[in-house]
């Protein structure tokens, strides 16, 4: 009879958490997926404004210090971004709501001037500052506060990005590396789910996914050319992360002055959209050079000139996310250096977006599932190789610094060491 009355109590409990976090992440992802909607509407407005009129770039150094003065106004002069969203989920630390409107603003004005930054970095630090703020409001305990910082997270990424399970395991898997956040996996999912379909809803993501042509047969030799590319693109992902962390420390050294550090890196990645040809290709997200890459286009320092912009541009402390110029880093050394090893040219361009963005968010799970909603089902597995092995060799570099490695790749052991 003990025994019984301890199991219905279990029941009730399990189902009352139940109800709880399905009322809850569907009310996050409503409300953070409508705000990730107008995010995305006005990225794409600016985008189109900067098309129209191209001479709107040289208002790069006016942007980047008007992005600094308005921090420094609002007290987040010394904001982490998305590091502060990890370590909300981590640690429980609290998370300002003027850090929603803040990265809006700032990534709109980023997008419009031409700076070389993505959507769904800011997209993070957007639905995790609202989710916060709703548990401050309903007064929830610190470790359900963590559980709403994972469902705005998920609930942005997939209204921005159009891919909702990779969304809801992204928030679980990237805040420590080797532990999932389980307890997470319901209210994740049903969060990432509701703020797709309400994007979806408003009409977005009628199309979601890129186009990669015929995808080579599984065979030993597939296998060993993916793995190459796998490895390659590893050493390309440490690249990318540490030209990302060196030159926020370099401007930060050489310019101690944040409005002025904007306005200097505004003008350098001005002059090298005037001088350089076809330069409007590596301001914004990177999302048109990806599409013209595996269009059948190959420009092998595309690449280098993409993680160079997208360092001059966020270090200097224009706003913005790392993850689709990652992917674009990544396509344009696929396409590159892929046909070499004799893969498919728009394949090894997939199969570089997909390793590139494993390695430097160290997120194995999420790249495959990111692969299979952005290509398809199509050679899953050889997707699924090239992230395991880019994974393994990107050893413990990061775009996140707050982003803790607690198992080691290489040995069965804790390790417990921050990104670098």
């Amino acid at each position: 009879m003990g025994q019984m009355k301890e199991i219905l109590r279990a029941a009730a409990a399990g189902a009352g958490a139940f109800v709880k976090w399905m009322i809850l992440a569907c009310v996050t992802g409503l409300a953070v997926g409508a705000a990730a909607v107008a995010f995305h509407w006005c990225i794409g407005t600016v985008t189109a404004l900067r098309g129209m009129f191209p001479r709107i770039i040289w208002l790069l150094p006016a942007a980047g210090a008007a992005i600094a003065l308005i921090y420094k106004l609002c007290g987040m002069e010394h904001d982490r971004g998305t590091n502060l969203v990890l370590v909300a989920v981590r640690e429980a630390e609290p998370m300002p709501l003027r850090m929603a409107p803040l990265i809006f603003l700032s990534t709109v004005l980023t997008h419009l001037a031409g700076g070389s930054a993505g959507r769904e970095g800011a997209a993070l630090q957007l639905g995790g500052s609202m989710a916060a703020w709703a548990g401050k409001v309903l007064r929830l305990d610190e470790k359900d506060e963590r559980v709403m910082v994972m469902c705005g997270m998920a609930a942005a990424f997939s209204a921005l990005f159009g891919t909702p399970i990779t969304a809801a395991v992204f928030a679980m898997e990237v805040v420590s590396v080797g532990v999932m956040y389980y307890i997470a996996i319901v209210p994740c999912l049903v969060a990432s789910v509701s703020g797709f379909l309400l994007a979806q809803a408003l009409g977005l993501h009628g199309l979601v996914g890129y186009a990669t042509g015929q995808a080579p047969a599984l065979t030993g030799a597939s296998m060993a050319q993916t793995v190459a590319l796998g490895a390659l693109c590893a050493v390309v992902s440490v690249g990318f992360c540490a030209a990302m962390h060196a030159s926020h420390k370099l401007y930060e050294k050489y310019i101690p002055n944040a409005v002025l550090r904007a306005a200097v890196g505004g003008a350098l990645v001005l002059i090298l959209l005037l001088v350089m040809k076809d330069g409007w290709l590596y301001s914004g997200a990177g999302d048109e050079l990806i599409r013209k890459l595996l269009g059948g286009q190959t420009i092998w320092y595309a690449f280098l000139l993409k993680t160079l912009f997208t360092a001059l541009t966020l270090g200097a402390g224009f706003r913005g996310g790392e993850i689709v110029p990652a992917l674009c880093v990544g396509c344009a050394f696929g396409t590159w250096v892929g046909p070499l090893l004799g893969l498919p040219h728009a394949f090894s361009g997939a199969l570089g977006m997909a390793a590139v963005f494993c390695g430097a968010t160290n997120c194995p799970i999420t790249s495959m599932l990111l692969s299979y909603e952005l290509f398809g089902g199509q050679a899953v597995i050889l997707y699924a190789l090239a992230c395991a092995v880019s994974y393994m060799l990107s050893g413990y570099f990061g775009l996140y610094s707050e982003q803790k490695i607690v198992y080691s790749k290489t040995r069965a052991e804790w390790v417990d060491k921050k990104a670098r």
